[in-house]
């Protein structure tokens, strides 16, 4: 069996949820798979955390182990012929290091970008509160929650369960094409986000439409603490 692609952990995930119109997410859908929804609506979610010791085919790369991500992505679901995929589109991935950026985008063809971030997360009893920052020039973006008391595992049928629990990744080529790829790890316990919103005007980083759905509070707002995750390498379909 081949070796994973990619290895990591992934911590403090915060996922900040809003539930769009169809209209805007089918042009992004790629081909082979369909827009996947939870009760009749569609969601895109942004959703900040943390690459923690990420090594590439078992190799750590100096200085681009640990660093933050913010990325915003929607769901889609595709029959292989015996079952249902639930999976993840980015519209936009943004990391800190310009090297990150470069091979995702050759690599897969994702939308990954390379801005100044920080973040700051703070333990409170068995609570916590998050942050994640980016710059795009003279513009500054943050999105933070806080999440109180302990983590809680998903609830079957939930919103929460819906929005995590998608192991499949696909985008579309330059040839128009779709790449699958695997992404592996533990069902996570969650925090439901209190203070929970995003700021900065997004127009130039998501388009018009999706910045001003930023404007508004998220549908749902959770925290998830994360796991190691591994990342099979990707294959046409």
């Amino acid at each position: 069996m081949a070796s994973p692609f990619l290895t990591a952990e992934w911590r403090h995930l915060l996922m900040l949820n809003y539930d769009v119109e169809r209209e805007l997410l089918e042009p992004l859908v790629p081909v082979g798979t369909v827009l996947d929804t939870y009760k009749g609506k569609a969601y895109v979610s942004l959703v900040g955390f943390q690459f923690l010791n990420t090594k590439l085919k078992g190799l750590p790369i100096p200085f681009h182990q640990d660093f933050e991500e913010v990325n915003l992505r929607f769901y889609v679901r595709r029959f292989n012929g015996e079952e249902w995929r639930r999976g993840v589109v980015f519209i936009r991935e943004i990391v800190p290091m310009s090297a990150i950026a470069l091979t995702a985008r050759w690599f897969y063809n994702e939308p990954y970008v390379a801005l100044p971030m920080d973040h700051a997360v703070e333990r409170r009893g068995q609570g916590i509160s998050v942050r994640y920052g980016w710059r795009l020039r003279e513009s500054l973006f943050s999105m933070k929650g806080v999440g109180e008391g302990n983590p809680a595992p998903l609830v079957p049928g939930s919103l929460t369960e819906f929005i995590t629990e998608h192991y499949w990744g696909y985008n579309r080529q330059r040839d128009g094409s779709t790449m699958e790829y695997q992404v592996e790890h533990p069902s996570w316990q969650v925090w439901t986000a209190s203070e929970a919103e995003f700021s900065g005007d997004a127009t130039e980083l998501y388009g018009p439409a999706f910045a001003q759905r930023l404007r508004s509070a998220p549908s749902s707002a959770f925290i998830a603490e994360g796991s190691p995750v591994v990342v099979q390498g990707g294959h046409p379909i």
